[in-house]
């Protein structure tokens, strides 16, 4: 039986903006990016419904900022939101949009999203974009609703007392389990990384849009130097995300039979199907070097498109940190070095990481493509710390089904109820299951953090005593065994 067009979700108008001189701000660069999305879709600018905005961390912006860029578009009786934090949040907004489609509940609908943070740190040089993405706005007045699953939760107290707060401490945790399963020390992981980013940075080199379009060697972005600095075992400089952008987007998402209504179908790109999940948090998880939860969603996504690995020609898999990349290209069962790439952007180090919102312009990009000529493509968000995921495939024509959200409530139970036993306070030895060195801008280690299991099977996170740190320069202390002592956190040293 034919699917109503009524029903069948389209992407239909693709907007993106970038400021590399001009002092700018969040809202002034969506609205720029929705102004071009709507300029690819004439007609289509009264037919929104809702604005969504995804979240704003790494810039200032007001409560109502969502509300703020429906005035600046001139958008009139549209619901106006805001997303919590998460780089997947992109990605679960179509998911969920695609859903309200099929079941005929919403028609048309413009996702939004932009950074500010090279404007912000011009204008105020001493300000902290980190500290500026845990500031909520004060003033009183009307605010925007809030939706999306609360990055609350994504760390435990373990972590943070252990000082494993910072995504670009948190992250090489993951990665220095991943080299140990490997047998990788530092200056091979480090190799095994520039492989891959250096072909990263090679499509960055050709996007008009990316922050750094210049290609970057692979002895360049693996070789320690004072411009490439390791900010924390084993990534150096470049193998971060770069936040410092300017970068806003818009998707514009409607259905098939209002872009046909509009003379536009020959450009509309086709959700066929979507998934969320979410991993524990890092000391609860068995293995560190994987990740059932993108395993899940993505196989669930996979199933509900009705298609495999080998049908899909087009990807854009997450990048904030070399990890996310290597965790989910395992997890689908892609190669690093696969023909058919792993970014359509260049990745979060070159294209830029413009917060949360990246995994729109990984959109974007792939949309692109499938109107250039490919079939079908793959885009993963993700948000925290490895945390919550949400993928999506997206084809240049109509599937012969229905976009489905995929239902992955089963494989959350089992991956819930696969966390370890944390304690917070433990004496004696335990075992090192992962850990990073961290190191300050004058290039010594100024902490060690570690994840550790007892005797017991119990796990616990605990930093290295002040003495010893110094120490610890270039050292991987996984599968040790050390000496842990105290509680919030508990404090380790080597030896007895």
């Amino acid at each position: 039986m034919p699917i109503d067009p009524a029903r069948i979700p389209v992407l239909v108008g693709l907007g993106e903006a970038i400021e590399r001189d001009a002092l700018t701000t969040p809202v002034e660069l969506a609205a720029r990016a929705a102004e071009a999305a709507f300029a690819e879709a004439p007609g289509l600018r009264e037919a929104v419904q809702r604005l969504s905005l995804v979240a704003v961390s790494f810039s200032p912006i007001g409560a109502a900022a969502a509300t703020e860029i429906a005035h600046a578009l001139s958008l009139q009786d549209v619901d106006c939101e805001a997303t919590t934090p998460g780089g997947n949040t992109p990605q679960w907004l179509i998911n969920r949009a695609c859903s309200q489609i099929v079941a005929g509940e919403l028609e048309s609908t413009l996702i939004v999203g932009a950074e500010a943070t090279r404007s912000m740190r011009l204008a105020d040089p001493g300000r902290d974009f980190l500290r500026a993405a845990t500031t909520v706005p004060e003033e009183e007045g009307p605010r925007d609703p809030v939706v999306g699953v609360s990055i609350r939760g994504m760390l435990s107290q373990a972590e943070i007392e252990a000082g494993l707060m910072r995504p670009a401490d948190v992250y090489p945790v993951f990665e220095n389990a991943l080299s140990d399963r490997l047998g990788h020390d530092a200056s091979q992981a480090r190799a095994r990384i520039a492989a891959f980013y250096a072909r990263a940075s090679e499509v960055a080199s050709r996007n008009p849009l990316a922050w750094f379009p210049q290609p970057r060697s692979e002895a360049f972005i693996a070789t320690p130097t004072p411009e490439n600095r390791i900010t924390a075992e084993p990534y150096t400089r470049c193998m971060n995300s770069f936040p410092n952008v300017d970068q806003g987007s818009a998707l514009l998402l409607t259905t098939l039979a209002r872009a046909r209504a509009a003379g536009l179908e020959d450009q509309c790109i086709f959700p066929w199907s979507g998934a969320n999940n979410a991993d524990l948090v890092p000391v609860a998880r068995e293995d560190l070097s994987t990740s059932p939860a993108i395993r899940a969603a993505a196989g669930a996504a996979f199933d509900a498109a009705g298609i495999g690995l080998d049908d899909v020609e087009v990807f854009d898999l997450y990048s904030c940190f070399p990890i996310a990349v290597e965790i989910g290209a395992a997890e689908i069962g892609l190669a690093l070095d696969d023909s058919r790439g792993l970014t359509q952007t260049g990745f979060m180090s070159f294209f830029g990481g413009p917060g949360n919102n990246y995994t729109s312009h990984g959109i974007a990009a792939v949309a692109r493509r499938l109107r250039e000529g490919a079939r079908v493509g793959y885009v993963s968000g993700n948000g925290g710390v490895l945390s919550k995921h949400s993928i999506g495939i997206y084809g240049s024509g109509p599937a012969d089904r229905p976009f489905r959200l995929a239902d992955t409530s089963a494989d959350q139970d089992a991956i819930t109820g696969s966390a370890r036993p944390v304690v917070y306070a433990a004496e004696g030895a335990a075992r090192v299951v992962s850990g990073t060195i961290v190191y300050g801008r004058d290039g010594l280690p100024s902490a060690a953090p570690i994840i550790a299991e007892l005797p017991t099977g119990q796990r616990l996170c605990a930093k290295a005593d002040e003495a010893i740190v110094g120490s610890l320069s270039e050292r991987s202390l996984v599968g040790e065994t050390v000496v842990v002592r105290g509680a919030n956190p508990p404090v380790y040293t080597i030896g007895s």
